[in-house]
């Protein structure tokens, strides 16, 4: 929830130090940590909904109908889509069914798989998807509160955190 009004300090560091003075001082900085990545993560999602909710999308469903209209021909199985957003199935389940009684996909049968779903964005979900990019780039990618040395710093940190906790595999040849 983004405040109407700035506090007078920052309660992070206030926890910081209520964390150091009843002995866990070892652990105050990993704990600043978390909770400022997940306020940072709070504060950014509302940001991004706000500007989504002309469009009467969530954060969940715009990168669904982006994800899509980055493939060959607008179309991936569920399971597919499920690993490339990395999200749990029951999600996508609920996403899709969202966009489709939206009109935005249609969910179809997989031409040689008979188990697999293939979801696919249609010609509104495109448009969509590219007028609500359109506002996110200039609205807040193009600035998001961080100077450009900070902004690739930190995607470095994040992404070697990612890299640790198994995220993701060492692109082979680096």
């Amino acid at each position: 929830m983004v405040q109407k009004k700035p506090l007078p300090w920052d309660p992070i560091a206030e926890a910081h130090r209520q964390w150091t003075q009843h002995g866990w001082g070892a652990e105050a900085d990993g704990m600043a940590v978390v909770t400022s990545i997940m306020r940072a993560q709070q504060l950014m999602l509302a940001r991004v909904e706000a500007l989504l909710k002309p469009f009467k999308l969530t954060f969940a469903r715009y990168e669904m109908l982006r994800l899509l209209s980055f493939t060959r021909d607008g179309a991936l199985p569920m399971a597919s889509a499920s690993a490339r957003l990395q999200v749990h199935p029951t999600s996508v389940t609920n996403t899709t069914d969202r966009l489709e009684a939206a009109g935005l996909l249609l969910r179809t049968a997989h031409p040689t798989d008979g188990r697999a779903t293939l979801i696919r964005i249609t010609p509104a979900g495109r448009a969509v998807v590219d007028a609500a990019t359109e506002v996110i780039n200039r609205e807040f990618f193009g600035d998001v509160g961080l100077e450009a040395d900070d902004r690739t710093a930190l995607v470095d940190i994040l992404a070697r955190f990612r890299l640790g906790a198994g995220d993701f595999a060492e692109p082979a040849g680096r």
